[in-house]
């Protein structure tokens, strides 16, 4: 019998519910029932026990959070597992070791491996069975530690079966709302399904009603509550498009910092606070990468070794595409994952800060299931000109809503399809001054990635062209030089 090949393990995958392209869905325990997935690694003799876990939860960062605390890990010399969700171009990108994807046949060969135990457990789904052949991944490979990000919610998402060393929320906001509640409150307690009695709760920081309910959860559960903005402090240092630097402090260590802010020469002070450098761009990461630093403090406490020095050898070396990433200079191009209000707002706000008064061009799509309103309202004050696309995505939003949707609230919009063609009609408008922004969707922002390459390959042949066209021929005579 012919072993199963990559794209035959992604076509066994998909072949079972994939709620993630369902435009609705039912989030309840009969579609969401954490049994199956714990039969199933029972089954397979629980590879999630054999090692520690980060598990990381949140609405907005929590991908960032968790990229940024596995780098750390990395650079302390662990063994790190990093599952996270969705991918970007390649769907083994959900699955890492030391920061690099599943290989294709390792992957290939897992799927096969679990097949016949998945055939003994019914209405299993295709992230539940993903969940698993990354917990053995990384339990066959002798994995030292694993962070692992939640799909969707906590609560009910099949990642909540771990035993976690920590346990992280990150910002909370209004994302899948028919899902996962309509208040703050109700997102909250969701989120906070992940905490489990007695291990420690590190949270960003968060609104009023929110934090209510997760102190509350904490309490109910004696799990020790760390805040950021309370317990650990932080403060940005310097920003380029190159990237930014923060210090982080204590709340212990206040006086200290005082101390040391109001000395005239602090530069001979014995102790200052720890700097750290990350390439990633907005003032949303300078909390993100604070909230990783005190999940790390945290598991230091309880039997995971992990310096300073480590941990700003990760942050500074952390990869972690279309987060605000810029792909090329004149013109800028950036690709962002942007998709709620709330990531919008500061989507927004990094556009000021790092382009202020420059001209914006948008590719945007969205899903049908986002406050696309709320993302447009946020974002098409700083926008000059859209296009509208959608990736090949069963939950994209049909281009012709979008289209008068922006054209209402008073700025240009044209539908181009496919994402590709979209972005190298935006670079054709574009001067070398403008900014090239896809936003609204991570699938329409992977598009840009993938297509990148190729699409300004023609659009630079396509500029060069012109300058040479624009060249005065420069002519002479005899009389010239007489």
């Amino acid at each position: 019998m012919s072993r199963m090949t990559y794209d035959d393990a992604l076509d066994y995958l998909y072949s079972f519910v994939d709620y993630s392209l369902q435009r609705t869905y039912r989030y309840s325990p009969q579609t969401f029932d954490l049994s199956r997935m714990r039969v199933l690694l029972e089954l397979l003799g629980n590879p999630q026990e054999a090692y520690p876990v980060i598990h990381v939860a949140g609405t907005k960062g929590k991908g960032s959070v968790s990229a940024l605390t596995a780098s750390a890990l990395r650079a302390a010399g662990y063994q790190t597992g990093f599952y996270t969700s969705p991918h970007l171009v390649d769907f083994s990108e959900r699955i890492q070791l030391n920061g690099h994807a599943i290989p294709h046949d390792r992957l290939s060969e897992l799927t096969e491996q679990i097949r016949p135990i998945v055939a003994k457990v019914p209405g299993l789904t295709t992230f539940e069975i993903t969940t698993a052949v990354a917990f053995m991944f990384f339990a066959s490979e002798k994995a030292e530690v694993a962070v692992i990000e939640v799909g969707l919610g906590g609560r009910l998402d099949a990642t909540n079966v771990v035993q976690p060393l920590v346990s992280v929320i990150t910002s909370l906001s209004y994302d899948h709302t028919h899902l996962l509640g309509h208040t703050l409150a109700e997102i909250a307690r969701e989120k906070a399904g992940i905490v489990k009695p007695g291990v420690p709760l590190v949270s960003a920081p968060q609104e009023s009603e929110a934090l209510r309910v997760l102190k509350a959860i904490a309490e109910e559960r004696q799990s020790p509550f760390v805040l950021v903005g309370r317990d650990w402090l932080f403060a940005p240092l310097r920003h380029s498009l190159d990237g930014q630097s923060l210090t982080i402090w204590s709340a212990a260590s206040q006086e200290r910092v005082n101390e040391y802010l109001e000395r005239n020469q602090p530069q001979q002070w014995e102790w200052v606070p720890p700097r750290f450098d990350i390439p990633l761009l907005g003032y949303h990461q300078v909390i993100n990468a604070t909230v990783a630093y005190a999940a790390l403090q945290v598991a230091n406490g309880r039997g995971l070794s992990v310096s300073e020095e480590a941990i700003r050898e990760g942050f500074r070396s952390v990869d972690w595409p279309a987060r605000f990433q810029i792909l090329h200079r004149a013109p800028f191009v950036v690709a962002d994952s942007a998709h709620n209000r709330d990531s919008a707002r500061r989507l927004r706000t990094a556009l000021d800060d790092y382009f202020p008064a420059r001209r914006v061009i948008l590719i945007f799509g969205a899903s049908a299931d986002k406050d696309i309103n709320g993302i447009l309202d946020e974002l098409i004050p700083r926008v000059s000109l859209v296009f509208v696309t959608h990736a090949e995505h069963p939950r994209a939003s049909e281009t012709d809503d979008l289209v008068e949707r922006i054209r209402a609230r008073g700025c240009h919009a044209e539908a181009v399809v496919p994402v590709g063609q979209a972005l190298a009609r935006a670079l054709e408008n574009a001067s070398d001054e403008d900014v090239v922004l896809s936003a609204g969707s991570m699938f329409v922002s992977a598009d840009v990635l993938r297509d990148w390459p190729q699409v300004w390959e023609r659009e630079a042949q396509r500029r060069a062209a012109r300058r040479e066209e624009r060249r005065v021929p420069l002519t002479t005579s005899d009389d010239d030089w007489a």
